[in-house]
């Protein structure tokens, strides 16, 4: 006679580690009663939740994606950030045929490239070599038309970074002879995902009509923004206009991007201000470009985009 099946409950406590280190350490310092008992009573073990072990790069810090996503898989899934990586290094990436489509689209049109994404290598939405990886993609293509729109963390890394990473991508520009920001806005704005429009729609008019602040630097953006107290995240969407005080680039019709965030849930409402023809969220100003939009991942199923990186099927 087979035993009945007891119920069995698989209880997550969500931000709970396991560190030797006393100092700073919450659960250390706290009363933990019930935890200390189930440790003394029962068998137990520890389960690695950052860097290789659950396949994201070697030293890179979990999240809740990775953690919420994967419980269960028995195996390691490699990560979108990993994934992407491995694409680059491996020289798989410059391969791809929906980025080359996008950069073919330009081209063959005469008109721009926009890359929109995180400005940060906090690995948690973007990753800052996706970025470089996408403009050496594009110089290798022949384009000439490539702006970036520097969307600044200040959330998964220190919320004062912005002028160190548009530095070294000022220096890539330089050492591949194309590129130029052409925005400058905080995640605030341009990474909302509780549908608040308003934030939504300033992003939006900045980088299709270039509406915002004005600044001729994007590190004087930056700059303006730590005067007025507005770290990274809170930097205000700001058009990075020419000396004839004219935006150095805006979206227009005909023209190819690529969002290169590879987290889903912060990229859905900016790219369907983009791309939904029955978009609601705000009014849009007439003008709606009509463009060559890419995901770098799958944002959601009813988003008609080409993805670079469609879902990973497990079997």
């Amino acid at each position: 006679m087979t035993a009945a099946r007891r119920p069995l409950a698989l209880i997550i406590l969500d931000g709970w580690g396991v560190s030797e280190k006393t100092e700073g350490n919450a659960i250390t310092a706290a009363e933990t009663p019930n935890y200390d008992k189930l440790l003394a009573a029962y068998p137990h073990t520890t389960l690695g939740a950052s860097g290789e072990e659950v396949g994201l790069p070697d030293g890179q810090m979990g999240n809740s994606e990775v953690g919420h996503l994967n419980i269960g898989a028995g195996r390691i899934v490699y990560q979108e950030l990993t994934r992407i990586s491995r694409a680059i290094r491996e020289k798989t990436f410059f391969e791809n045929e929906v980025l080359l489509a996008a950069i073919a689209h330009a081209r063959a049109n005469n008109t721009a490239l926009h890359l929109i994404g995180l400005l940060s290598d906090g690995g948690v939405h973007s990753h800052n070599t996706h970025l470089y990886a996408l403009l050496e993609m594009a110089k290798e293509q022949g384009l000439e038309k490539v702006y970036v729109h520097a969307l600044l963390d200040g959330r998964d890394v220190p919320p004062a970074n912005a002028r160190g990473y548009i530095d070294e991508l000022e220096k890539k520009f330089a050492g591949l002879g194309i590129g130029a920001i052409a925005t400058v806005m905080g995640r605030y704005y341009a990474m909302d995902r509780d549908k608040r429009w308003d934030r939504v729609e300033r992003a939006y008019n900045a980088m299709v009509f270039g509406e915002g602040l004005k600044a001729t630097l994007a590190s004087g953006a930056v700059a303006q923004s730590y005067e007025k107290g507005e770290t990274d995240e809170f930097v205000q969407p700001t058009v990075i206009i020419d000396k004839n005080g004219a935006p150095v680039a805006t979206v227009r019709n005909g023209d190819a991007v690529i969002f290169y965030n590879f987290r889903p849930d912060r990229a859905r409402e900016i790219t369907r201000a983009f791309v939904d023809e029955d978009f609601t969220g705000f009014a849009r100003k007439p003008g709606f470009p009509k463009l060559y939009y890419v995901c770098m991942t799958q944002y959601d199923k009813t988003i008609d985009a080409p993805i670079a990186f469609k879902p990973q099927v497990l079997t």
